[in-house]
């Protein structure tokens, strides 16, 4: 079986574009959250996102490009671009049909969809919608394919290409998928990431409905508090990460720099409830056990943890339950932490993002910290590295998801040896 590397990196995330953006927000603990500025978000019980400060000129994307495409495949070519860069992949000089492309999203083109239906409903005053004002491009904001059709033209991959959509889990799954097809000796590279820009009224309007979402509008620094006992929801967020993934054995013949192994790979769905998690975390810990076995390591070789650490109670207590039902007496001395904290919650994106903090995390040594950690729930009693970074031996990363509809993914990540 082909061993799987990750040698290239890209990032766009709340808090700057680039990887090296990225890593710096993250290591200084600082954090990307704010009250809403895309539109006026005062009818919403949740007013805080985390916003990418993302100009498409700037990042260097046509004019064409930028009216074709919506906001989520926009930032999906930036992080491409970088990621291929980065890898200095050469892919003029591959076969076309030995390189793929898996993208993960959770909601699609959001906020294409929903500008396209204010014009053709006129601001939602009309039942019957006119569909003289939708613009030429509306088909492509319909169907997520468009999100991997665009990265696979972009590098001109002619091999599987395709869409991964598990909920807030796709980000990994995508990149889980993409690493079994190099594998099993489908292809020799894939592009493989995930991308969402879920930042608008109907996404507001939905997790208000539900409350999954904090009302903490008056601090929004510091209103994203995964593991926090007085943590109310979690932060709404944005972004993209994707990676260049190829045989171990062609990265090194080519003197590529390796970031990580990706040793192992496992998902599950708890087939119990669309939004609601079982206590004891079995389906997750059964993910993390199973990856840990395909990448024959054993708990005490886990040195991190990068948690799904949503900042609902819910979430936060399950996966703590399942770190101890999956690494056992281990998973007190491992550290822990969350992103989210710093860079809110991308939905279907975050899997990849959470990737990329892994990876870096292993490159450094240094575990980033939960920021906003200050009360910690007496029923979360890990060690979920409060407020600042920490240097510690980072060989091997266990990064773990958890999406509506029961699924739970898990992915352990490795330093080349």
């Amino acid at each position: 079986m082909n061993r799987v590397a990750i040698t290239g990196v890209g990032v766009v995330a709340p808090g700057g574009i680039g990887t090296k953006e990225f890593w710096s927000l993250l290591s200084e603990g600082r954090t990307a959250t704010r009250t809403v500025s895309f539109f006026d978000p005062s009818p919403f019980r949740s007013q805080v996102a985390a916003e990418i400060d993302f100009d498409p000129v700037h990042a260097g994307l046509t004019a064409q490009e930028i009216r074709r495409m919506d906001r989520a495949t926009q930032l999906a070519v930036v992080a491409t671009r970088e990621a291929v860069a980065d890898s200095e992949l050469g892919v003029d000089d591959l076969d076309p049909s030995c390189l793929g492309v898996t993208i993960g999203t959770a909601v699609g083109a959001t906020m294409g969809l929903e500008q396209e239906y204010r014009a053709v409903s006129d601001d939602g005053r009309l039942f019957h919608v006119d569909h003289t004002y939708a613009g030429p491009h509306l088909y492509g904001y319909l169907v997520p394919s468009s999100f991997a059709s665009e990265v696979a033209w972009q590098a001109g991959a002619e091999g599987p290409v395709a869409v991964i959509s598990t909920g807030c889990t796709s980000g990994l799954d995508a990149v889980g998928h993409a690493c079994e097809l190099i594998r099993e000796g489908s292809v020799d590279v894939m592009i493989a990431g995930a991308t969402d820009a879920p930042i608008s009224p109907i996404t507001l309007a939905s997790f208000d409905a539900i409350k999954a979402t904090t009302n903490r509008n008056d601090d929004p620094a510091h209103a994203s508090r995964p593991f926090d006992g007085t943590r109310n929801g979690f932060v709404l967020g944005e972004g993209s990460a994707v990676f260049v993934l190829e045989r171990l054995e062609r990265a090194r013949e080519r003197g590529a720099r390796v970031y990580a192994e990706i040793a192992g790979f496992a998902s599950r769905c708890n087939a119990f409830h669309m939004t609601g998690l079982r206590p004891d975390g079995v389906e997750m810990a059964e993910a993390i056990t199973v990856a840990l076995d395909e990448a024959r390591s054993n708990p005490e070789d886990v040195d991190y943890v990068n948690a799904h650490g949503s900042g609902t109670k819910q979430n936060d207590r399950h996966e703590t339950a399942a770190f101890k039902r999956s690494l056992g007496e281990h998973a007190y001395r491992t550290p822990v932490s969350s992103i989210k904290s710093m860079i809110g919650h991308s939905l279907g994106a975050i899997g990849s993002l959470e990737i990329a903090a892994s990876v870096l995390a292993i490159q450094h040594d240094v575990v980033p910290p939960t920021a906003n950690l200050h009360t910690p729930d007496p029923q979360c009693d890990l060690d979920y590295v409060p407020l600042v970074a920490r240097e510690w031996p980072t060989g091997t990363v266990l990064t773990v998801g958890s999406g509506f509809g029961g699924f739970q993914s898990a992915m352990v990540l490795r330093g080349e040896r």
